[in-house]
């Protein structure tokens, strides 16, 4: 098999960056190693910022987030018993953020890839790149019982933080940043309508908690509880009575509750490997770098690469330039360290420290209290929640 590109991956990156070089006239071939009842049914991220809604309409695949997503203009902060809400349109010049679940958004653009794209390989288990740093990269796969050759112009790896793209690259070439958090999420799905309209963080002195959604009558909610928690060790009735201890106020507001469908726990940690390109090879979403869900910036990050891999390669085809690809990785660089910040920020903001002594509490509250008193302070969280530029 020959191809202009070739993509590891059919999550939101690897199938978006094959919509978006289809819509430039570019061919490539996208390689899955799982079926796609298990693409279409993982559970992940579900706050697209601005930037990413955008980015979805323009590639003609919006259609059904326009009409089953749900546009949100703020989240609320909750802490102390005091609720604060954050307007982001106000703050931010009309940007939003939309809930719209990634099983969703993988949906659509599978959907569009199987009918007016290339191909798109399920159960095709990518083995190894090769060549990264020649002019004719493959990729190396199992399809189907049997071993092939891909042969590519570029790979872009798409495949995630356990994938091979990553490996191709020479360990003596990269840096690695990264921190491990002394927690985790459980979160939870529950058939109930959700009990505020918008999104909830919660700093409490037992620890975070957030209510999320995930449709209107489906909500989606989490528990910061210690790393290693095991999911099943949570009885249901201690899952509501928890987070409406975390989620309290001094007002009327009340917690919903519904029967719980599904419980998990996401450990927490922080990762960047830079560079994010080697040769012809290319890295992408969660192979290159790894946030903590709460700035909710996994996705968006995924969708910013693919956005800027798609941009250099349509440049080069119209000008013989590769002066965008070459400047890709510190491109794409740029917005991550951002996104970093921003939710290693809203971690430390929320979230209790095991450790955690009066003193570093009352500094979550002293700002939590600027972010509530200070336009300034509360129009950067607005401005990086909705999203930093792709370009």
């Amino acid at each position: 098999m020959r191809t202009t590109v070739g993509i590891i991956g059919a999550g939101p990156a690897g199938l978006l960056l094959a919509r978006l070089l289809h819509r430039a006239g570019i061919d490539s071939v996208v390689l899955e190693s799982r079926d796609r009842a298990y693409v279409e049914h993982r559970q992940r991220a579900g706050i697209l910022e601005q930037g990413t809604v955008d980015v979805l309409r323009a590639a003609g695949a919006g259609e059904r987030m326009d009409r089953e997503g749900l546009r949100h203009d703020g989240i609320e902060l909750r802490y102390d018993k005091k609720r604060h809400r954050v307007d982001f349109p106000a703050l931010t010049g009309g940007r939003s953020v939309t809930v719209y679940a990634q099983t969703e958004v993988c949906k659509d653009l599978i959907a569009l890839q199987l009918k007016e794209g290339g191909p798109l390989l399920f159960e095709a288990e990518a083995l190894a790149v090769e060549g990264a740093d020649t002019e004719a990269p493959s990729i190396r796969f199992r399809h189907e019982g049997r071993e092939d050759v891909l042969e590519c112009e570029y790979v872009v790896g798409c495949d995630g933080f356990w994938g091979v793209a990553r490996k191709a690259i020479p360990t003596e070439l990269t840096r690695v940043f990264e921190r491990t958090y002394p927690y985790a999420w459980l979160g939870i799905l529950a058939d109930v309508p959700p009990s505020h309209d918008e999104l909830v963080y919660a700093r409490h002195d037992r620890g975070f908690a957030l209510l999320s959604m995930r449709s209107p009558s489906v909500s989606r909610l989490y528990l910061q509880v210690p790393e290693g928690t095991d999911a099943d060790s949570w009885g249901d009735e201690e899952i509501w009575d928890e987070l409406e201890r975390r989620f309290e106020t001094d007002d009327d507001w009340t917690l919903d509750r519904g029967p719980i469908t599904q419980k998990s726990v996401t450990p927490m940690r922080s990762y960047v490997h830079e560079p994010m390109r080697h040769g012809r090879l290319f890295l992408a979403g969660d192979a290159a770098h790894i946030v903590p869900p709460t700035g909710a910036k996994g996705l968006n990050l995924a969708v910013g690469d693919v956005v800027t891999f798609a941009r250099a390669l349509s440049y080069q085809k119209e000008t013989g330039s590769a002066e965008l690809l070459d400047r890709y990785s510190e491109t794409c660089l740029r917005r991550i360290w951002q996104a970093e910040r921003f939710s290693y920020d809203m971690t430390s903001l929320l979230h209790r420290a095991p450790d955690a002594t009066p003193f570093e509490d009352r500094m979550q509250l002293a700002r939590l209290e600027r972010i509530a008193g200070s336009r300034a302070a509360e129009t950067d969280l607005a401005e990086a929640y909705t999203g930093f530029p792709f370009d």
